[in-house]
């Protein structure tokens, strides 16, 4: 057996880990995907707030994200790869709600809106479990109405058309309220590619 061959057999999942404020936090290997923060000696389960996400985004390259993603299923390894600064993310979002792989799969646009589902809604806490249960009750659909979003198909035909599924959080509650004006949803259904670009200048007509 050649060495290589002998490591990789021997391999084992690891855990991807960086710093936020001096504070470290870690995600666990698939398929439990438990997010930690360090207290001491010890690392404890925890929610991460935006700002950690943003710094496990400038902190985990392609390199520790090459190591982690070759224990993932083949499936969610091709959804998670389609992202790069807001890859962990959607790794949180899958993790939590894996019944909805296959419509983030089609639209992975729409995983921006469920991963900033705290303050699309208004709440201080993670509605992961409303998530699943919201789905299980009513498709997709019914995901689209508890987001605030129009629960049709121009919305997800829309979302579909979106190039980077990286949508910046800034564009999310501008486009969300684009997306009720008639006019605006015409406008966007005649877009075959919606670049970040034609995003900002949509949002910012939306601002003047």
């Amino acid at each position: 057996m050649k060495p290589s061959s002998r490591a990789k057999k021997f391999a084992l999942p690891l855990a991807l880990t960086w710093s936020h404020l001096g504070v470290a936090y870690r995600v666990t290997p698939w398929p439990e995907v438990q997010f930690e923060r360090c207290y001491g000696e010890e690392w404890i389960a925890t929610s991460p707030s935006e700002d950690v996400l943003a710094s496990a985004a400038q902190t985990c390259g392609a390199l520790e994200w090459r190591s982690y993603l070759e224990f993932i299923p083949a499936d969610v390894r091709e959804y998670l790869v389609q992202f790069s600064f807001t890859r962990m993310e959607a790794l949180q979002v899958i993790a939590r709600c894996p019944a909805l792989l296959t419509e983030l799969a089609a639209t992975p646009a729409l995983t921006a809106f469920v991963a900033a589902h705290e303050s699309l809604r208004g709440t201080s806490r993670p509605g992961w479990d409303e998530i699943n249960a919201v789905y299980e009750r009513s498709s997709v659909f019914g995901l689209l109405e508890w987001l605030g979003l129009p629960a049709s198909r121009q919305t997800l035909a829309i979302l579909g058309n979106v190039v980077d599924p990286d949508v910046p959080k800034r564009f999310l509650d501008p486009l969300r309220t684009l997306l009720w004006e008639p006019r605006t949803l015409f406008a966007l259904q005649q877009m075959p590619v919606i670049t970040d670009r034609l995003l900002a200048r949509a949002c910012h007509a939306l601002a003047a």
